[in-house]
């Protein structure tokens, strides 16, 4: 499974030289419309000179301007593609040999979006999302908010403050009043990228707000606005795209904040528990009740 220019870009920039690391994150901060420019206008943006902006494509694989922009122009297709089109491109249904095509495509999305996780950004956002003295917000896109909401419900156990959004973009921005810069807003958008979540966050940003953004390889437009990005794999031989990789990396950021936070965590998992009502006995055979 091919690298994507932005998880070449995550792999090599903590060896590039200062110039060349302007220029991943002019490329990071604007992508992919950045790299579309020519290589003049390119190089003006991230204020170095044209060479540099060479050196740095070459250093994340390309042999010149032309192989990148060719490679950005597919990447762009490719984060435009409807199930429509991804359906007429399969021509046929899973089953079969096609299932097991299936499958190791689901296990390679893991694989690889765990390669090119930084343990520094797992630490930086576990502790972001584990402060009790921020608000945490989440939500997510049409497809993406059942992943949101999953992330949402373990967080609660795990600590206070947490506000799942969800409903209309309207109900959203209603909570804008309450949201502070020391709060937090973890979005979830892959392709094709919602933009009522867009105009959420920069209006979030707006008020200092700090975003975290799990997203797919190619990058939602998000990415300019959050501090803490986390790309998954999520393409499969389907029409729809698989969030398999996305609920890994919760359940992996899960399980640090838990880790981070004990005894604390442990000690308010132990309280909600006591909270629960007890399981009442069977009636008839004594059995606890099933529910």
């Amino acid at each position: 499974m091919d690298e994507s220019i932005a998880q070449r870009v995550t792999a090599n920039i903590s060896a590039m030289p200062a110039s060349e690391r302007k220029v991943a994150q002019t490329l990071i901060a604007n992508f992919p419309l950045a790299g579309l420019k020519t290589v003049a206008e390119f190089s003006r943006d991230a204020g170095v000179s044209a060479p540099t902006v060479l050196r740095f494509l070459t250093r994340i694989g390309f042999q010149n301007y032309g192989a990148f922009q060719a490679a950005l122009k597919e990447e762009l297709g490719a984060r435009l593609q409807s199930p429509l089109a991804r359906s007429e491109r399969l021509g046929q249904p899973i089953n079969g040999q096609t299932t097991s095509t299936f499958v190791r495509a689901v296990e390679e999305n893991i694989a690889e979006t765990l390669a090119h996780l930084g343990q520094a950004e797992i630490e930086a956002t576990a502790a972001l999302l584990g402060d009790k003295k921020r608000t945490v917000y989440l939500v997510g896109g049409r497809f993406t908010d059942p992943v949101a909401r999953y992330a949402a419900a373990h967080l609660r156990i795990i600590r206070p403050r947490v506000v799942h959004l969800d409903g209309q973009e309207s109900s959203w921005h209603d909570r804008l009043l309450d949201m502070t810069r020391a709060d937090v807003l973890v979005l979830f958008d892959i392709r094709r990228y919602q933009p009522s979540l867009l105009r959420f966050a920069e209006a979030a940003v707006d008020r200092r707000v700090v975003v975290v953004l799990f997203t797919d390889q190619w990058l939602s437009p998000l990415s300019k606005l959050a501090r803490h990005v986390f790309a998954a794999h999520t393409s499969v031989p389907s029409p729809w795209d698989s969030s398999a990789a996305l609920f890994v990396l919760v359940e992996l950021l899960l399980a640090r904040i838990t880790e981070k936070s004990a005894p604390a965590s442990v000690q308010r998992i132990r309280k909600m528990e006591r909270l629960k009502p007890h399981e009442s006995s069977d009636a008839a055979g004594g059995k606890p009740s099933s529910g």
